[in-house]
C-alpha cells in the first residue's frame, strides 16, 4: 500500500518556532496521545484498499494504521485543524504530543481543562 500511496508534503514545525511560543510559559504538560492514529477513521471508500488476507479471512481496517506512509502528516494536520484556536497560544502539536504550556498554574488549569474538552469531544 505504501508504494502505491502520493507521500503528503505536510511541513513539519520548525523547532525553533515553535520554542519561541515558550517563552514566559513556566508550567507545561506534555500529552502522548499513544493511540493516535486509532482515533481516526479510514474513509468509506478508502476501506477496501486496506484490506489483507490472513488464513482465518479476510480483514479491513476502519482505523488510520501504524507503518502507513501518510499517517504522521494527516495525524498533525488533524491536530492542528482541532486546536487551531489554542496554537500559538497555549498549544503546540508536534508529531504524537501536545505541550500544553502557561504562564502561572491558574491559567494551566484553564488551559489543560480546555484541551482535554476538545480530546474529549473528537
Amino acid at each position: 500500500l505504501n508504494k502505491l500511496m502520493i507521500r503528503n508534503k505536510y511541513p513539519l514545525p520548525r523547532i525553533d518556532d515553535l520554542m519561541d511560543h515558550l517563552r514566559g510559559a513556566s508550567v507545561f504538560l506534555m500529552i502522548d496521545l499513544r493511540s493516535r492514529y486509532h482515533q481516526i477513521r479510514v474513509k468509506e471508500s478508502d476501506i477496501p484498499k486496506t484490506t489483507f488476507r490472513t488464513r482465518y479471512g479476510r480483514c479491513e481496517y476502519v482505523v488510520m494504521r501504524f507503518g502507513v506512509t501518510n499517517a504522521p502528516t494527516v495525524f498533525i494536520d488533524y491536530m492542528n485543524r482541532i486546536f487551531r484556536s489554542f496554537l500559538d497560544r497555549f498549544v503546540v502539536v508536534f508529531i504524537n504530543d501536545i505541550l500544553v504550556y502557561s504562564r502561572s498554574l491558574e491559567d494551566h488549569r484553564e488551559h489543560l481543562r480546555l484541551v482535554l474538552e476538545v480530546l474529549r469531544e473528537r
